[in-house]
């Protein structure tokens, strides 16, 4: 076993003079408070509400970072509007105004970059004449790489009959005006291809005008918001001074990230202040006086300022979960405080140095078990449980020394709690079988219960519930045309031939997949890379198909002069790319071509598809409900759901393994801690009570039907960590035949109080570690009491 004398000689006599104890503790407070005053007034950029920030910046699938990029830069700033004006005497054209109206006044703000009315086709007007001025360019190279084996005179041949049969169907009159300058038929392909990227609303009821707008900024900083808060309340006067009854619906993200902020900082204050109420109120129930009860208050100031400035001098960017997280600092940082302050003497005479160096051993090892448990989520993936790891470690710590330096000051550092804060059961022979019969009962929830156990990560439990507003953007994006019948997928590429040829097997991968199920992308105007490279043999392999084509639409009683645009385009093709060489003017060629086409992408087109050199990406639209595994195609093909709540539940399911795996390793450390501390047979024994209090809590929770978090797994560990602490006090005691001390229980009841306070936040996974931790605490503190009465030897009190 290893001594605190071997480790800290001669700690307490040089630290816990009370003058040097009072500068240490003074300049703690005033350079802690410093920084933190520091990154309040000029470095608010550290504190952060975003769920993406909880992602790895640098998460391993490519793909998902895609997700995260086009949430970021284009997705996320998306508003959606539904301007009503009601009333019999409201008319169309009163409604086209006041939503003009609406929109001009959006823009003149300067917070949206773009709007347009749902329905308007000026956004998809653009799109199609870039594609059809690029029709050639894009567009031949696949339909000459689909007819690669037939010969110039076949390849007419068929073109004319393809065009002949075509142009006795019904919606061969939508094509009538173009169909000179494409008999290959390109666009209707196209058309019929891409027709399900529409996503318009055709019925809508009479006096609603839908709209879409694009803002400037990012909406999940607080500086974007009240911009975009500001532009709509003008936007809405312009529109009401037209139609005064006009009401509006309206979604974004600034909606759902302003309504976060404002539930996150409020339950933050109100939380550490009912958190400190609580455990203030146990302390002055079970200590003499509230004076007395209020010197465990800076232990409890302490950790939090330390905590609070460890965390943000460590990580660039810190999610506000850390700090409601960091809640349970209240309550745990107060049990070294009670261990010191009421810890009896053993002997008259004896100086607070001596009992420090008598306590030093149980405060180290309690200590020592939760930082070293804390310490290694460190090694995690997730930002937020490295962040917490150093959150709660630091506060520890913190704890500790600030009880050690606090107390060093006090002209009396002992104190005796109430008598019934010290009260023990007799331990009569009924008494102890029932404690038997007890301890009986929770083995057996502990064993049996966890088998029932279900596990379930859902992105969403990691934000303040809104469902007003998740109500209200429900029924606006039913509106313009999004539906559970469909999913969207995204498919990115390092350069934008990459994407391509990922999107090409994600859809021979879906076709299979999903044999019923119609896809539409936009990417179907591109050319695969492939293709468009061999354009120059092939052409040099059609030199006469023009002339065999006008011979062939003669035949088919077609006047060829009639496509005389096609025939002046088709040379000016064939020219640009018969003579190029492949592998040096090509590639720009390609690059420069698809650029064009991403250039023309206004309003809500400009969502389908990105070029961007590192970013390339294409959405797709599939008619199948969204959701579930069995829809997420293989990751080679670079493709994911664009449903973002399924993609990031995932990210954290795997993540909930690895923080299961960094768990079993971090008990495995604190056990050994045990084993070299206090033995191997005493610190097993320890060892076990938090381990079975976590068995029975898990058992519960399964008997119970809960479907268990990432979160209840951290706080099964925070819970095994921290009642440890009872463990060690109570075998210390017991080594010495002493009635356990009334800091126990008091350490117990105020922990399991403080989480009890995180138990009931709005916030599901805050609520979920503190149901977890408090029912854990609670549970250890009473195997405790129970083994103590069911033990049949005596003890001296």
């Amino acid at each position: 076993m290893i001594s605190p004398r071997k480790i800290f000689p001669g700690f307490p006599a040089s630290l816990l003079k009370p003058r040097t104890a009072r500068v240490i503790l003074v300049v703690f407070a005033l350079a802690a408070g410093a920084w933190l005053a520091h990154v309040a007034l000029h470095h608010r950029e550290k504190l952060s509400l975003e769920v993406l920030d909880l992602i790895p910046a640098g998460e391993r699938a490519p793909e998902l970072a895609a997700v995260r990029d086009l949430a970021n830069e284009k997705q996320a700033r998306v508003a959606l509007f539904a301007l009503s004006v009601p009333g019999a005497s409201a008319t169309g054209d009163q409604r086209d105004r006041a939503a003009r109206a609406f929109i001009a006044a959006l823009l003149a703000s300067n917070a949206f970059v773009e709007a347009e009315i749902s329905g308007d086709t000026a956004s998809r007007d653009a799109l199609g004449k870039q594609i059809f001025d690029l029709r050639l360019d894009l567009l031949a190279p696949g339909w000459l790489a689909k007819n690669k084996n037939l010969a110039a005179d076949d390849l007419a041949e068929k073109t004319a009959a393809d065009l002949e049969n075509f142009m006795s169907k019904p919606e061969a009159l939508a094509f009538g005006e173009i169909t000179g300058s494409d008999p290959l038929l390109l666009l209707p392909a196209l058309v019929e291809k891409v027709q399900g990227l529409d996503q318009s609303q055709q019925d809508i009821p009479d006096g609603l005008a839908l709209i879409w707008a694009l803002a400037r900024d990012k909406p999940l900083d607080a500086a974007g918001q009240r911009p975009v808060f500001d532009a709509v309340d003008n936007a809405l006067a312009a529109a009401r001074a037209i139609a005064p009854g006009a009401i509006l619906r309206w979604t974004a993200v600034s909606r759902f990230a302003a309504e976060n902020e404002r539930r996150i900082t409020w339950e933050t204050i109100a939380g550490t202040l009912l958190s400190l109420l609580v455990v203030l109120a146990i302390a002055t129930i079970c200590l003499p006086s509230l004076p007395k009860a209020l010197m465990l208050m800076p232990v409890v100031l302490g950790a939090l300022l330390g905590a609070c400035a460890a965390v943000t001098l460590c990580f660039g960017r810190v999610h506000f979960l850390v700090f409601i997280l960091g809640l349970m600092l209240v309550g745990v940082s107060i049990d070294y405080g009670f261990y010191l302050y009421l810890q009896p003497r053993v002997r008259l005479g004896e100086n607070y140095e001596g009992k420090v160096r008598r306590l030093l051993k149980p405060l180290l090892g309690s200590a020592l078990t939760t930082v070293l448990g804390f310490t290694l989520l460190l090694f995690s993936d997730l930002p937020l449980i490295r962040q917490l790891g150093v959150f709660v470690s630091a506060g520890l710590l913190c704890a500790l020394a600030v009880a050690l330096l606090w107390f060093a000051q006090a002209k009396n550092p002992w104190l005796q709690a109430r008598p019934f804060a010290s009260a023990q059961a007799r331990a009569t022979p009924r008494a102890r079988r029932i404690a038997l019969a007890l301890l009986a009962l929770g083995a057996i929830v502990a064993l049996a219960g966890p088998w029932r156990l279900r596990w379930r990560d859902d992105v969403q439990s990691l934000q303040v519930s809104a469902p007003r507003l998740a109500s209200e953007a429900a029924g606006l994006r039913a509106l313009f045309g999004e539906t559970k019948n469909r999913s969207v997928y995204i498919t990115r590429g390092e350069t934008i031939g990459a994407a391509r040829d990922n999107l090409g097997k994600f859809l021979a991968w879906h076709a299979a997949r999903f044999p019923d199920a119609a896809t539409a992308t936009l990417g179907e105007a591109v050319p695969l890379r492939a293709d468009y490279d061999a354009l120059p043999a092939r052409l040099a392999g059609l030199r006469d198909f023009a002339p065999r084509l006008r011979a062939a639409l003669e035949r088919h009683g077609f006047n060829a002069a009639e496509f005389a645009p096609f025939f002046t385009a088709w040379d000016e093709f064939v020219k640009k790319h018969a003579g190029e060489k492949t592998g040096e003017s090509q590639p720009d060629g390609y690059d420069a071509t698809v650029a064009r086409l991403a250039g023309s992408l206004r309003g809500q087109t400009a969502l389908l598809m990105s070029a961007a050199p590192g970013a390339s990406w294409f959405v797709t639209v599939a008619a199948h409900p969204a959701g579930g595994a069995e829809v997420e195609p293989p990751a080679a093909l670079a493709t994911v759901s664009l449903n973002q709540i399924e993609t990031l539940n995932t990210i954290f399911t795997r993540y909930r393994l690895s923080a299961l795996r960094l768990s079993v390793i971090g008990l495995a450390l604190v056990g050994l801690s045990m084993w070299l501390i206090y033995g191997v047979k005493r610190g097993s024994l320890i060892f076990a009570t938090p381990v079975g209090s976590c068995l029975f809590a898990f058992g519960v929770l399964g008997l119970c039907g809960v479907t268990l978090n990432l979160f209840h797994l951290l706080g099964a560990f925070l819970g095994v960590c921290l009642s440890h602490n009872y463990a060690i006090f109570n075998a210390e005691n017991e080594a010495r035949r002493e009635q356990p001390p009334p800091s126990i229980r008091l350490s117990a009841l105020c922990t399991a109080a403080s989480f009890g306070v995180l138990a009931c936040s709005s916030i599901p996974v805050v609520s979920a570690l503190g149901v977890t931790v408090a029912l854990i605490v609670l549970t250890a503190l009473a195997v405790v009491e129970l083994r103590r009465v069911a033990k049949t030897a005596g003890m001296k009190t």
